[in-house]
């Protein structure tokens, strides 16, 4: 069963408030989000490898450290280009590749209609990005399209997750850890997460 790990923080805790206000406007609504995806960023790459380096400091010589690996950011289109942001101006070195999944209207079933993954996949320290695990249906797609495409290192980050998202990933993907800010109620009849923000991408990009 994959590790999940839920960023309880008083500061997550305030901005998660302001993303939930349904008054929120889309400029406060960004910023949160950026915010948050920093705060993520942070626990999603606790495992970063790394090798020492040697550097000279004003006084002396000194042992430092660089990423073992490159770090790939993969946004779920289109709603987790909301989170790429907050990501990379933790880790400004990250690459960024791109997966766009819709659900065909007849067989209800995740299709790839769009993906941009930079060189170097297979030995990249990847973090898969969406800001709702829902059903996972989407999510469990793309990690199967990244795994076919060679990676290996792989975490999904998201910011709000349904009980029921949470158990398909770790059902279908038990090797990927689970990096989120919250794990809400449930889903609704619409699989939409209860209490949830609505639609997160509409939000971020002020198309409601």
């Amino acid at each position: 069963m994959s590790e999940v790990t839920v960023v309880d923080h008083p500061v997550v805790k305030r901005y998660l408030t302001i993303l939930r206000d349904k008054t929120a406007e889309t400029a406060p609504f960004r910023r949160a989000m950026g915010t948050i995806g920093t705060i993520l960023a942070y626990h999603a790459l606790d495992h970063l490898p790394l090798e020492e380096t040697q550097i000279e400091t004003p006084i002396q010589p000194a042992k430092g450290y660089q990423p073992a690996s490159e770090v790939v950011v993969i946004p779920i289109l289109r709603a987790g280009l909301s989170l790429v942001d907050g990501i990379i101006s933790f880790m400004p070195d990250a690459k960024v590749g791109h997966v766009g999944v819709y659900r065909d209207e007849e067989t209800h079933e995740p299709v790839n209609y769009y993906h941009n993954l930079p060189n170097g996949i297979e030995e990249a320290y990847c973090l898969l990005v969406d800001p709702m695990l829902a059903t996972g249906g989407s999510a469990s797609h793309a990690l199967n399209f990244l795994k076919e495409s060679g990676a290996k290192n792989i975490r999904f980050v998201s910011l709000i997750s349904a009980p029921e998202g949470v158990e398909r990933l770790q059902d279908d993907h038990p090797d990927v850890p689970i990096i989120t800010a919250a794990i809400d109620e449930k889903l609704n009849e619409q699989a939409f997460i209860v209490p949830g923000l609505g639609d997160a991408g509409d939000r971020y990009f002020g198309t409601l």
